[in-house]
């Protein structure tokens, strides 16, 4: 039986994925190949976390100012896309043999499996061009407004983020990290797209400084406890649940939390880091499906 949780997450899904497809349309005659892969993994399912927290933090950041939920909403969708269209981009690139050489994406063939690495590729950089697109393009949002998006976006994917984290990421392969650097990387390459999801919807909501501070601390705690979590499911998981195989990272020789510390430290560690992500949005009400959400992403090593 679905929790309340997990139907918030399935209601803020379709309509996430109501609106991509609106962005995934295109010239499919002439160039019907890099529509079907783009498709293929930008409309392939998933909980749309990152734009689930984009949209209750433009929901709370309303909440906050007394404007309308929906409004605010509305205005936060493109973003929303937007983000996500970068997620999926560093996906479909991630499973690239050059990369972690995955073979199996929520349970299904990876894009460079179906469609080649060539068009795998281009695919990934079609979301990624697209995406600032669709954030420059939010007809609800001011010019202002939107210029801190794509911003913010640039931000967070780029060096000083995502990507810098797979470069460190990369090196681990080769290197051993302290528990410091792992951090860090961890930091950028999954903490900086939650960040950015956090913050993106207190932009579109209008959210104060105060509310902007506390869903920086909240991203940091959320993420950092997301990527402990798949450590263990990479130890411990099952590839049948999990749509993806596990065992990579021990294979790889990537240096995780479960260098520093034993599966049931590292389950306290998340749950830790899960107390300080909730009490970061303890004196704002509304914030209760924030705080649920939090939750139950532990819930995935239970």
């Amino acid at each position: 039986m679905n929790t309340d949780i997990e139907k918030l997450l399935e209601l803020g899904a379709a309509a996430v994925e109501a609106e991509l497809a609106g962005y995934a349309a295109g010239d499919d005659e002439k160039f019907g190949v890099i529509y079907d892969a783009v498709r293929y993994s930008l409309l392939g399912g998933g909980k749309r976390l990152r734009p689930f927290i984009v949209l209750q933090f433009a929901l709370l950041a309303a909440s906050e100012s007394g404007e309308d939920g929906q409004r605010a909403f509305e205005r936060a969708l493109p973003y929303a896309c937007a983000l996500e269209m970068i997620h999926t981009y560093s996906l479909i690139h991630d499973d690239l043999p050059c990369m972690d050489n995955d073979e199996l994406r929520r349970g299904k063939p990876t894009s460079h499996v179906k469609f080649g690495e060539a068009n795998a590729l281009l695919a990934g950089d079609a979301l990624l061009t697209r995406s600032f697109g669709v954030a420059a393009g939010n007809r609800l949002a001011s010019g202002e407004v939107n210029c801190l998006a794509v911003s913010l976006l640039s931000e967070c994917a780029g060096i000083g983020g995502m990507i810098g984290g797979q470069v460190l990421d990369l090196i681990g392969e080769s290197e051993k990290f302290d528990m410091e650097t792992l951090e860090r990387l961890q930091a950028l390459k999954t903490g900086e797209l939650i960040r950015c999801a956090a913050l993106l919807g207190c932009f579109a909501g209008g959210a104060s400084s105060s509310l902007c501070e506390a869903a920086e601390k909240y991203a940091l705690g959320v993420g950092r406890a997301f990527q402990v979590v798949d450590d263990i499911l990479d130890a411990v998981g099952d590839e049948a649940l999990l749509g993806k195989p596990i065992g990579s990272d021990k294979e790889s020789g990537k240096t995780t939390f479960l260098s520093f510390m034993s599966i049931p430290e590292a389950r306290d560690y998340a749950s830790k880091l899960t107390d300080d992500a909730i009490t970061a949005l303890d004196k704002f009400p509304g914030a209760e499906t924030l705080c649920e959400l939090a939750r139950y992403l532990l819930t995935r090593i239970k």
